[in-house]
């Protein structure tokens, strides 16, 4: 390769951040169970979801971490000095909750995965993975962490590969993918939710925005763009670069996804994944009997990056609602109870695994659930990226106000009619 070509490489890699590892995150183990649920269920005819949801996706992330870029705070803080009180309490309550449920559910999934390969009791390697987790967002520094989280990323591209190998019906996939149509009945809306939940997801709002102000704060000059507006195009394009590169990486991923379990198990007549091993199979044309270690290896590849990035965003945004000291970039002793946080969520998500709950239909139900937590948190989103007491001459543009209302507007009406059907 040409030093020319090293440096253009080079340059496009350090445009990649906090939009890449969010997009990535998207992908974890209760995103992988509920787009091959999906796929399962529904064969192709869902895939058009995650194309459609691309651009409010994109919208909803670029509204996040413009927030945390121009404010130099996260979501948390920015809606501690803008917004009621009693709302803030009530959103970051919530976020929690979700947050909590799904970290049980990919800690979980992820000692499924690991008893299908090696055995073993679950409970055991369900306690090693969250403290493995917690342990390592504690005590390894920011930018180790940073770099650590973009090479997990690499493990989803099992599932693009399995497309490579498996013979698939092209008219069915491409109407599948970009006609959209919903069968009108609770499980099909109550997957549609769940799709849209675990691709629009609160708690990566929230990471984001707030990695975006943690860059911010590591910058030659720290001072948020809201007070150098004239000078913020360069850092708005790599913000809007980092963000359609990550998202685009993870839709691409979770059609991927869809599309290989409807044409491994849909059409072969498995239409419900209860367990690691239902998962697996899927897998089994590109890997053959080594189908569980392969799924096993993407799930844990997955839920080492989502597992830390769920607890983190937990504790931004309980830290920047209370004040506290908050930053992956700041040592334990210095922030100490926003890494308790980080522990605490850890934990109390890992007890979820010591219920009767199925580890694939949590993955799945925290999906429906983020789906429903998502609307609020996009509003308080958008009214405050509309505020130039917040964003200064740096308010949002139409384009973004139309897609997140659309965000909004959509995940509202599939929720409402989840419910009422």
């Amino acid at each position: 390769m040409s030093r020319h070509r090293r440096r253009l490489v080079h340059r496009l890699l350090s445009r990649l951040g906090p939009g890449l590892v969010t997009g990535a995150a998207d992908d974890d183990p209760s995103g992988i169970a509920t787009y091959a649920q999906a796929g399962a269920a529904f064969g192709y005819a869902l895939g058009w979801s995650v194309v459609l949801t691309l651009p409010f996706m994109v919208a909803v992330q670029e509204i996040a971490a413009r927030i945390g870029r121009v404010t130099g705070k996260g979501l948390g803080a920015a809606l501690r000095a803008h917004a009621p009180r009693p709302l803030l309490l009530v959103l970051v309550a919530l976020l929690v909750l979700a947050n909590v449920i799904n970290l049980g559910a990919d800690v979980g999934a992820m000692a499924d995965a690991a008893k299908l390969v090696l055995g073993g009791p679950a409970a055991f390697w369900a306690l090693g993975a969250a403290l493995f987790c917690a342990g390592s967002e504690i005590w390894i520094s920011y930018r180790r962490y940073v770099t650590l989280l973009k090479w997990l990323t690499l493990a989803l591209l099992a599932y693009l590969a399995l497309l490579f190998v498996i013979r698939l019906p092209l008219g069915e996939v491409l109407r599948g993918t970009l006609v959209p149509r919903v069968a009108l009945t609770r499980p099909a809306l109550t997957t549609l939710v769940a799709v849209l939940g675990t691709t629009i997801s609160p708690y990566l709002f929230f990471w984001q925005a707030a990695e975006e102000a943690e860059d911010l704060a590591a910058a030659p000059d720290p001072r948020p763009l809201r007070e150098l507006s004239l000078e913020a195009a360069p850092e708005i394009a790599r913000i809007g670069f980092d963000t359609w590169a990550g998202m685009s990486y993870s839709n691409i991923v979770s059609l991927a996804i869809i599309i290989g379990t409807a044409a491994t198990l849909h059409a072969h007549g498995v239409t419900e994944i209860a367990t690691a091993a239902d998962a697996a199979s899927a897998l089994v044309p590109i890997a053959g009997r080594f189908a569980g270690l392969v799924f096993a290896l993407g799930i844990f590849g997955t839920g080492l990056l989502a597992v830390p990035v769920l607890a983190g965003s937990a504790a931004y945004a309980l830290g920047e609602a209370s004040g506290w000291m908050v930053g992956l970039g700041r040592r334990a002793l210095e922030a100490r109870a926003f890494y308790a946080a980080i522990a605490a969520a850890t934990l109390l998500g890992t007890l979820i695994i010591f219920s009767p709950l199925n580890p694939m239909q949590a993955l799945f139900w925290s999906a429906v659930i983020n789906g429903v937590v998502a609307v609020p948190m996009i509003i308080a989103m958008l009214v405050l990226g509309s505020l130039s007491s917040v964003m200064g001459a740096l308010v949002l543009p139409a384009w973004l106000r139309i897609f997140g209302w659309g965000a909004a507007a959509l995940m509202a009406l599939a929720s409402l009619g989840m419910i009422v059907l």
